[in-house]
């Protein structure tokens, strides 16, 4: 199956890396719009941190005040937003909603969560201060699609107190507490960066669901946005490749490996793309540079369990399942292929252990839904089985 590698902020955000300027007239020459037909909605993020009337609403509720009195300011937002007996917000990976959006739907991921909770600070008189936190990214699948994430949070301070004063009353607010983002260092984001990295993940959804052309509008706007985001022009890349036009998507993924020369993601996509243009030596000498750099990428492991388990060794698989789990714990989709291939081998406990860590760590509601569906029926028979 021929696979696209993304980088996608589902969770997370990604960092630009320092590289070379790029000129307007570079950007334009790398976009193909007449290739596309108009998007079914513009590629506009200008109400992205838009307070709706519920929203406002909400804000100046006498509850809501009083939650503030009762709290202060910001630690009282963050418990009038995220208290399970306030909104009742759901995490969910699979969408990345503007501010009204995602207030509307009560649930987002962590970007979404973030630009929420920004606009009801700024509506407060808060201090806002994004921050990318310089961690691992993280990889998930989705079909033919890896999807790439590193992370972001953000700062508060009540009536916009000096953040480099050390008696600012500034709270990190982070929307993933497992990763431990306090001990990693972080660097400031501006409005600018965090409309950018809305746009690419509007992309790469879009991408996911198979709408290409509305996928390259929001990439298209990523970039004119913020040029120097070289996830963006992975992400363009893509767009263009699976469109069919591969001559112009090798021109992008190489602009993206020049922002990038040791990305994983734009190498490995740029060599497959390379080979596919014909230009087989080139693409060699690429992919051995992804050997020596990455001799066990992600999914390595993993993709050498399916194919145990697919010639029928569960022992091998659930070794190598449990490798790859080690490296990337908060990945459900190798805690979930873990726990089946221990069931294969009658482990019953350490099944259900997986299904649990798997429901747990997925970061979207319809995995999650599919892991307990899983864990329940596993469970029946359990029982069935100690009833006989």
């Amino acid at each position: 199956m021929r696979t696209w590698i993304l980088s996608l902020l589902v969770l997370l955000s990604g960092c630009a890396q320092m590289a070379p300027t790029l000129s307007e007239s570079k950007v334009s020459a790398l976009l193909n719009d007449a290739a596309f037909a108009p998007p079914a909605r513009p590629a506009d993020a200008s109400g992205l941190f838009d307070l709706s009337p519920a929203m406002r609403q909400h804000v100046h509720s006498p509850q809501f005040r009083e939650t503030l009195r009762e709290h202060g300011a910001v630690r009282g937002l963050l418990q009038a937003l995220y208290d399970r007996r306030a909104l009742q917000l759901d995490y969910d990976a699979s969408h990345t909603g503007t501010a009204a959006e995602t207030y509307a739907a009560r649930k987002g991921n962590c970007l979404s969560l973030v630009i929420m909770t920004a606009a009801f600070a700024r509506e407060l008189g808060m201090t806002v201060r994004f921050q990318d936190v310089q961690v691992d990214s993280t990889w998930n699948r989705e079909g033919a699609l890896y999807l790439i994430s590193s992370h972001v949070n953000l700062s508060l301070a009540p009536r916009a107190p000096r953040f480099d004063d050390p008696d600012a009353a500034a709270l990190t607010v982070d929307f993933i507490p497992s990763i431990g983002a306090s001990h990693y260092r972080v660097r400031t984001l501006d409005k600018t960066d965090i409309i950018a990295l809305y746009m690419n993940n509007r992309a790469a959804e879009e991408l996911v669901g198979g709408r290409h052309t509305d996928a390259y509008w929001w990439a298209r706007a990523a970039l004119l946005t913020k040029p120097t985001l070289a996830m963006a022009w992975n992400t363009l890349a893509v767009v263009y490749e699976r469109s069919g036009h591969k001559l112009l998507a090798e021109q992008v993924y190489r602009t993206a490996f020049e922002r990038e020369p040791d990305s994983l993601v734009v190498m490995q996509n740029l060599a497959r793309l390379l080979a596919e243009n014909g230009k087989t030596g080139e693409a060699e000498a690429l992919k051995q540079r992804v050997a020596r750099l990455y001799p066990a990428p992600p999914y390595h492991y993993f993709n050498q369990g399916m194919a145990a388990y697919q010639a029928g060794d569960f022992t091998g698989a659930r070794a190598l399942f449990a490798r790859e789990v080690a490296r990337a714990p908060y990945n459900d989709e190798f805690h979930f292929w873990l726990g089946v291939a221990s069931l294969q081998l009658g482990q019953m406990s350490a099944a259900e252990k997986q299904l649990v860590l798997a429901r747990d760590t997925s970061v979207r509601l319809d995995a999650r839904a599919r892991y307990s569906a899983k864990l329940a029926h596993l469970r029946s028979v359990a029982a069935g089985s100690r009833r006989h």
